[in-house]
């Protein structure tokens, strides 16, 4: 017989079709905001960096610096950890310039309770000399050189990579993890920064000071 247009039941009134198109932004718009409730009843403070599900106890080290023997004990300062190396062209010294601008931001008082820790990733060239003046270059950060195979243990323990990558006109560079890790004062990884987000270093520093907070420092 051929085919035949749908036609509504008498008495029945097709529903417009932006009644569709704003039925089904509410149902993404109520699933975002159940996401976001979620996230906020884990984290109520809206951090800025990626935080872990759980604080996670971060790995003490041992290495050298330009004074000697440096031992770190993650406990008792809340810290951001870096892997880097010096001879880095862009990654590492963005990292530590934005680092010690979001350290002078802090009060006097919340800067005695923070450090920056530098571990070398290229510990053939780094020397303790050469990371002391190369920290010292942007800010107050410690310089460690940790040798190999300790190096390669400590930097699994953070989930850091690195690789020697061959340049073209001769020598090496070092391809590596570009995350800092915000470890607070009781020693545990709380949370880390892509190096793309420091730029914005009111944010980064609302989640030291959030950090802190906790931790009993204002």
């Amino acid at each position: 017989m051929g085919n035949q247009a749908s036609v509504p039941a008498a008495g029945v009134r097709a529903r417009p079709w932006y009644v569709s198109v704003l039925a089904a932004l509410l149902a993404v718009a109520l699933l975002l905001g159940g996401l976001w409730g979620y996230t906020r009843l884990r984290s109520p403070f809206p951090y800025y960096g990626t935080v872990y599900d759980s604080p996670q106890r971060a790995a003490g080290f041992s290495g050298l610096s330009a004074s000697g023997r440096y031992t770190f004990v993650p406990a008792g300062q809340t810290t951001a950890l870096f892997f880097g190396f010096t001879h880095c062209p862009d990654i590492c010294p963005v990292t530590l310039a934005y680092l010690e601008r979001v350290r002078r931001q802090l009060t006097p008082e919340q800067r005695r309770g923070f450090r920056v820790v530098f571990v070398s990733l290229d510990p053939a060239r780094d020397t303790p000399a050469k990371l002391e003046s190369y920290v010292r270059y942007f800010g107050a950060a410690q310089g460690v050189q940790v040798r190999e195979p300790a190096l390669a243990t400590l930097a699994r323990s953070y989930g850091v990579s690195y690789v020697r990558a061959a340049l073209p006109g001769g020598g090496y560079s070092i391809n590596h993890t570009s995350a800092t890790f915000l470890i607070d004062a009781r020693g545990r990884k709380r949370l880390l920064w892509d190096y793309t987000q420091l730029s914005d270093t009111a944010r980064v520093r609302r989640d030291i000071q959030e950090v802190m907070r906790q931790g009993g420092l204002r």
